[in-house]
């Protein structure tokens, strides 16, 4: 009797996920303002090539940095922004960080806006262009920092010029908070931020780089997404080490140190970290899981039944829906002999490690640790930070971000999401959990490639855009 009641308990399950499916419509979406925004676009775009043409180039080692161009493009802002300098106060940090404040009519919680003028080291020889000269070409601005994170400062700066010639004056201050040493994770925007904390400074919301207008980026869903990140993932840098008594290569022992790294490893790769459904990744999937094609709004409307189906596909695909996911490990760098004859006395590995929110750098080397299983192998982090705190959607924060998004590129679908990298913003979880990230921006796949690497450009009209969007924002603090 009990084996006829099977079939119905699995039309009974059916019938539910499917109902639930059909029940997984969109949410509403941010207010759109329907105005055009009227600026000098042709403007805004020479002085982004402005901006470009100094080699703001940050390095660990800061030897080999040319604090001439630092100082050069802070100088040189005056005369590309003379409104907001004649309207904000303006103020020099230590470790290059710059903080301006444009004052408001009333003494509520400001805004802040940030960005970072430093870029990445340039390889001359793998770029068609010079990569400081800010070529203009097919339509776009090429040149280191032109996506990262230049454009945005830009767009900061430019907004507020448009605006204060406009005679226009926030109901609250608005802050824009800069730092020359991002990419290296220097103290510019730390020192800003305890600048904030000892004056008792709490912001309404803070929006720094993170995620864009993208397509393509989520399973099912064919309209672009305006990705907005609620929090980023940690960072780690982990080295694997075995040591031994060396030895010539013509007589090679057992338990070699490359053998047991190469073990080491295997077993790694073989062993991901946990999948962690996150806040920001649960808000994501609920978001745009009802934009997607049927057979995923089954998966997503059902999240808590089909999530070992989902983390399946993560660990086959790879790529940024599994970095949503889960911790992941990168192996970047190798080091053994210096002759190719020699067993090294000594090799290692190291692997970078984007640390999911559920898990800890603490956490982190404990799983790497029992997954090797072995002594002869010491695992120690290099340096590191913890993920950043989670900050809030249900707030006018999050209002006013997301309406400036969906505003400026009308007709992409709004969604909180998790970032991958980091950036400068997750210092301001200390003291706000409303902090955001969207470089504003439409990237397609080859750009956001080209990010940190060759040929960086940017499209006229996307930087544009950036204008735009602060000015739409800046309007609303």
């Amino acid at each position: 009797m009990w084996l006829l009641l099977i079939p119905a308990a699995v039309a009974v399950f059916l019938g539910i996920i499917f109902i639930r499916a059909a029940a997984f419509k969109p949410k509403a979406q941010p207010e759109i303002q329907q105005n055009e925004e009227i600026f000098d676009g042709e403007g805004a775009v020479e002085k982004l090539r402005a901006l470009i043409r100094f080699k703001t180039v940050s390095y660990r080692d800061a030897s080999l940095e040319d604090n001439e161009e630092f100082e050069g493009f802070i100088n040189a802002l005056p005369a590309l922004y003379p409104k907001v300098f004649a309207t904000c106060e303006f103020t020099k940090m230590p470790d290059r960080g710059l903080l301006f404040r444009w004052k408001g009519k009333n003494d509520g919680q400001p805004a802040v806006m940030m960005a970072h003028y430093d870029v990445v080291p340039v390889n001359e020889d793998g770029w068609n262009v010079p990569a400081f000269e800010a070529i203009l070409k097919d339509g776009r601005v090429w040149g280191r920092g032109s996506l990262d994170t230049k454009v945005t400062f830009n767009g900061v700066m430019s907004a507020a010029e448009h605006l204060v010639g406009e005679g226009f004056v926030p109901e609250n201050d608005i802050y824009f908070a800069f730092s020359g040493n991002e990419e290296v994770n220097g103290k510019g925007a730390v020192n800003i931020v305890d600048y904030f904390e000892k004056q008792g400074i709490e912001p309404s919301f803070v929006i720094d780089e993170g995620g864009a207008v993208v397509e393509n980026v989520f399973p099912g869903v064919k309209a672009p997404c305006g990705l907005i990140g609620i929090a980023e993932k940690g960072m780690m840098d982990v080295s694997y080490t075995v040591k031994s008594s060396g030895g010539h290569a013509s007589a090679p022992k057992p338990n070699a140190p490359v053998d047991l790294l190469a073990s080491a490893c295997r077993r790694v790769i073989d062993n991901p970290f946990k999948a962690h459904l996150t806040a920001p990744v649960a808000e994501m999937f609920d978001t745009l899981g009802r934009y997607s094609s049927f057979l995923y709004r089954v998966i997503f409307a059902n999240i808590g039944i089909f999530l070992p189906v989902l983390d399946l596909i993560c660990k086959k695909s790879g790529g940024e829906l599994n970095a949503l996911m889960r911790t992941t490990v990168a192996f970047t760098q190798m080091k053994g002999s210096n002759a190719s004859n020699v067993i090294p006395p000594s090799a290692s590995l190291v692997s970078n490690i984007r640390l999911n929110p559920r898990d800890t750098m603490e956490s982190g080397i404990k799983y790497l640790e029992k997954t090797v299983d072995d002594s002869r192998v010491e695992i120690k982090c290099i340096h590191g930070m913890e993920p950043s705190r989670i900050s809030r959607t249900d707030c006018e924060g999050w209002r006013k971000v997301s309406s400036a998004v969906a505003s400026t590129w009308k007709g992409c679908i709004v969604s909180p999401y998790l970032m991958v990298q980091c950036s400068d913003s997750r210092h301001w979880g200390r003291i706000s959990d409303r902090v955001y990230r969207f470089s504003a921006m439409d990237l397609t796949s080859a750009e956001r490639a080209s990010i940190h690497g060759n040929n960086e450009s940017i499209r006229l009209e996307t930087a544009k855009s950036a204008v735009e969007f602060y000015i739409r924002l800046m309007k609303q603090c």
